[in-house]
């Protein structure tokens, strides 16, 4: 049994990178990207996948689902996903961004990185 592939996903980055006026609902926008990563799952990836939607500001409180859990960074939500890439260890995992310093920290860690156009559907 291979272990799932960790998907990290910075929401903030995802929903900022197209203006449709996410700014006016920012966890309405993030609930709308948790729902499609729930029912499209990660495009490319094939196998077991455990999908991490990381969230901040004014988009803590947007639950989990079956199939995205959510968490809540306590402040900076780059600082939340390279503190999961560190915990996963050797465990594959692709983090969804375009923050240029985000990519490198994960990188360093072993991480794969993909831009926000592969889940944004």
């Amino acid at each position: 049994m291979s272990t799932p592939l960790l998907v990290v996903v910075d929401a903030a980055n995802v929903v900022g990178s197209v203006p449709d006026g996410w700014w006016r609902d920012r966890r309405g926008a993030a609930e709308r990207l948790r729902d499609r990563l729930a029912a499209d799952g990660i495009p490319g990836c094939s196998g077991p996948t455990e999908i991490v939607l990381v969230v901040e500001g004014a988009a803590r409180g947007v639950e989990s689902v079956p199939g995205v859990r959510v968490e809540a960074a306590p402040g900076s939500g780059d600082d939340r996903m390279v503190e999961l890439v560190a915990a996963a260890g050797d465990r594959p995992c692709l983090v969804v961004t375009a923050d240029r310093e985000l990519r490198r920290r994960v990188t360093e860690l072993g991480a794969e990185v993909t831009g926000p156009r592969t889940v944004r559907g």
